[in-house]
C-alpha cells in the first residue's frame, strides 16, 4: 500500500510515507512553522520513497482535534494534493493516533488520550484496543486539567502532562505519545477497509471546542444584521 500521512494538529509537524513495506518519516517544529514546512518535507520523503502522487493509495491527515491553524494547513494541503493527483483522503482523529502511538511504544491497549487543548484545557477520550482494532467513544471532550477524571487502572497519554505536571490527573500513569504520521499510517488499513477514505474535498477538521462554531454564528448573525440594516428604508 502506497501512503502519504500528515499531522500538524500540534507543535511538532509530523509526515511520513509508506511505499509498500517500507517507511519514510519526517517530524520537525510545527505550530507557525507549519505552513512553510509542510510541503518541502512531503516532496523530499516522496522523493526518498521514489512515489509520484498519483501512486498514491490515500493521503492521510490528522483531522483533529488540534490547533486551529493547524488543522486548517494541513486540510488546506491534502486536500490540494489530493485534487491534482486524483486520490481519495483518509481522516484520522488525532486523539485516535496518540492512542496507537502509545499502544506501539509503551505496550497500552486501554488509555485516555489527551492533547493540550491550550487556554487552561484539554481534549481528552478513552479508548480500548480488542481484537485487533480500536474501540473509540461516540465523542470526545474538552475540560480544565483539573477536571479530568480518569480511572485508576487507566494510563494517561498525550502531550498535556507536562504543561499541566500539577494539575492532570496528578494520580495516574503518564506517557509521552504524540500523533505521529507513522501512528497514522499503522491505522490506515483497518480505516480504508471500513470504507473511511472520502473525496479531497471532504478533508476538513474536527473542531472540539465551541468558540469556533460560535464565532463562525457571530460572523453570519453580524452580516445578515448588517445587510439588514443596509436594506431598511
Amino acid at each position: 500500500m502506497n501512503l502519504l500521512a500528515i499531522d500538524t494538529s500540534t507543535d511538532t509537524l509530523f509526515v511520513a510515507v509508506q511505499h509498500g513495506s517500507a517507511v519514510w518519516q519526517h517530524s520537525g517544529p510545527g505550530a507557525q512553522q507549519s505552513s512553510a514546512q509542510l510541503l518541502p518535507a512531503i516532496r523530499q520523503l516522496m522523493r526518498e520513497a521514489g512515489l509520484d502522487f498519483k501512486q498514491l493509495d490515500a493521503i492521510v491527515f490528522g483531522r483533529g482535534p488540534g490547533s486551529f491553524t493547524g488543522l486548517r494547513t494541513a486540510c488546506a494541503i491534502t486536500q490540494g494534493l489530493a485534487f491534482a493527483a486524483k486520490v481519495p483522503v483518509l481522516p484520522v482523529d488525532t486523539l485516535l493516533a496518540v492512542a496507537e502511538e502509545a499502544r506501539e511504544r509503551h505496550g497500552c491497549t486501554e488509555l485516555v488520550a489527551v492533547l493540550d487543548a491550550r487556554m487552561h484545557e484539554v481534549y481528552h477520550a478513552q479508548f480500548r484496543f480488542e481484537h485487533g482494532e480500536w474501540i473509540e467513544p461516540e465523542d470526545f471532550g474538552l475540560c480544565a486539567p483539573e477536571a479530568l477524571q480518569v480511572a485508576s487502572n487507566l494510563a494517561v497519554a498525550g502531550n498535556a502532562q507536562g504543561v499541566y505536571p500539577e494539575l492532570l490527573a496528578p494520580g495516574a500513569r503518564h506517557l509521552q505519545s504524540m500523533p505521529t504520521a507513522t501512528a497514522m499510517l499503522r491505522l490506515a488499513p483497518a480505516l480504508l477497509a471500513k470504507g473511511c477514505a472520502v473525496p479531497a474535498e471532504q478533508a476538513l477538521p474536527r473542531y472540539i471546542r465551541d468558540k469556533v462554531a460560535q464565532t463562525t454564528a457571530e460572523r453570519e448573525a453580524a452580516k445578515a444584521a448588517a445587510q439588514a440594516a443596509n436594506a431598511a428604508p
